[in-house]
């Protein structure tokens, strides 16, 4: 697994000093930023943000225009960007939805999403004037830069990986499709890949909706609209959707054969992995279109067990044709997930359908209720903020909207731009 940067590394203490500095050079001596940078020991990255804008919005002028004329003065330095600009961002949101200033605060949250991202800021616009915001970020779509572009699908994801749900979106997601509309054919993979993760949240909410959208945006192609539906509809095809199947070509495959999964051994020592292989004949006439998929039932705290379903391979078989499968599955210790002792099991995915539930013993560490095993979630709440920040994820706490975790999901940032785990695309 690659390296994971530490709240250290990301919004360090020269980072907030070095924002102290442009704040100064801006007009605004920040005598509370520079002592943030001195309070930052052993707060994890959520904690900093907030930590950070609380004391931009003491230092900073209380009158919106004034805060504003600051904040593009720094602005004008090319220069300044990277992680302290996070902070500034939720300063910004807090500040402008405060003053019911929303258009003009997020007018200077597109001129600062270029320097790092202001997705997590646009949450607390949200939560202050959906309807407006939303007419805003689709005024983005026409822009000439890609990160507004981008920021206008990704900051409306009904589930923004560090973001804090916006209720509105949930409850109506259909309401940021106008945007997405906008966007499908993007010259920019890095906007495109969004949209693709947006409409996928989606499909978490409205399936059928989102199997309309695609179908939709499949009779009406671009060159690049399959490799985006596909990228969409992910979730919906690892949960057997028969409408989401049908639209990438994968039928019912009732004259298709499945044997396994056959287990290289019934026991896994954690650190190791489970190995196995399996066969997949078509006994029809007709040739078949297959996504072959296996679900690994992991064991819970509780000591019940839940299916995550991860992709194997596509096959067309010829009539008659079979296809020999084999795969390791890993576990070891990961952020995203706690593994505890105990029966798991694993089967095999065709086309949506399971198939040969096959039962094993993980061993090497504690089994559930009170397990110490090695997967722990990586930190993603960080404390409820007294201040004007709150912390993600819908926690205790008003204002804006900070980051939980370093942890991102491999996406590199688009180029030009501060890479950052934030720019991840898959999530």
């Amino acid at each position: 697994m690659g390296h994971v940067p530490t709240a250290d590394e990301l919004l360090s203490p020269t980072t907030v000093l070095d924002l102290a500095e442009h704040l100064r050079l801006a007009g605004a001596p920040s005598p509370r930023v520079t002592e943030a940078a001195g309070a930052l020991d052993g707060v994890a990255l959520a904690g900093r943000t907030r930590l950070v804008a609380d004391a931009v919005l003491a230092d900073l002028p209380e009158d919106y225009s004034a805060f504003e004329a600051v904040l593009r003065a720094a602005l004008a330095d090319p220069g300044f960007g990277g992680w302290a600009v996070w902070p500034l961002s939720e300063a910004l949101a807090a500040r402008a939805a405060s003053a019911d200033r929303v258009r003009e605060g997020l007018d200077v949250l597109a001129a600062m999403t270029g320097r790092l991202t202001g997705e997590f800021a646009l949450r607390t616009f949200l939560l202050a004037d959906l309807g407006t915001t939303l007419d805003v970020a689709l005024g983005w779509t026409g822009s000439p830069d890609e990160h507004v572009r981008r920021l206008a699908s990704e900051g409306t994801r009904p589930f923004l990986p560090w973001g804090r749900r916006v209720p509105g979106l949930v409850a109506e997601p259909e309401r940021a499709l106008p945007v997405l509309e906008a966007l499908r054919d993007d010259e920019s993979e890095y906007v495109r890949r969004s949209v693709a993760n947006h409409l996928n949240d989606v499909s978490r909410l409205a399936p059928a909706l989102v199997v309309d959208v695609a179908g939709r945006w499949l009779s009406e192609p671009g060159p690049t609209t399959p490799r985006l539906v596909r990228h969409a509809l992910r979730t919906l095809v690892k949960r057997g959707d028969p409408g989401a199947l049908g639209l990438l070509g994968y039928g019912a495959a009732e004259a298709v054969e499945v044997t396994g999964p056959v287990l290289a051994r019934n026991e896994v020592v954690f650190g190791g992995g489970l190995e196995f292989t399996a066969e997949v004949r078509n006994r029809g006439s007709e040739a078949a279109r297959l996504a072959i998929d296996y679900a690994v039932h992991y064991v819970k705290a509780d000591g019940s067990r839940t299916p995550k379903v991860f992709k194997l391979t596509t096959r067309v078989l010829e009539p008659g044709e079979r296809a020999l499968l084999t795969k390791r599955h890993p576990f070891r210790e990961i952020t995203t997930r706690r593994h505890h002792a105990g029966t798991h099991a694993v089967e095999l995915q065709v086309n949506g359908v399971r198939h040969g539930l096959t039962e094993f013993e993980l061993t090497g560490l504690a089994g559930p209720r009170g397990a110490t095993g090695s997967g722990g979630v990586a930190g993603s709440g960080g404390v409820a903020g007294s201040g004007g920040v709150a912390a993600p994820g819908g926690m205790a706490g008003s204002g804006t909207a900070a980051a939980g975790t370093a942890a991102g999901s491999g996406a590199a940032a688009s180029p030009g731009r501060t890479a950052s785990a934030v720019d991840a695309g898959g999530r």
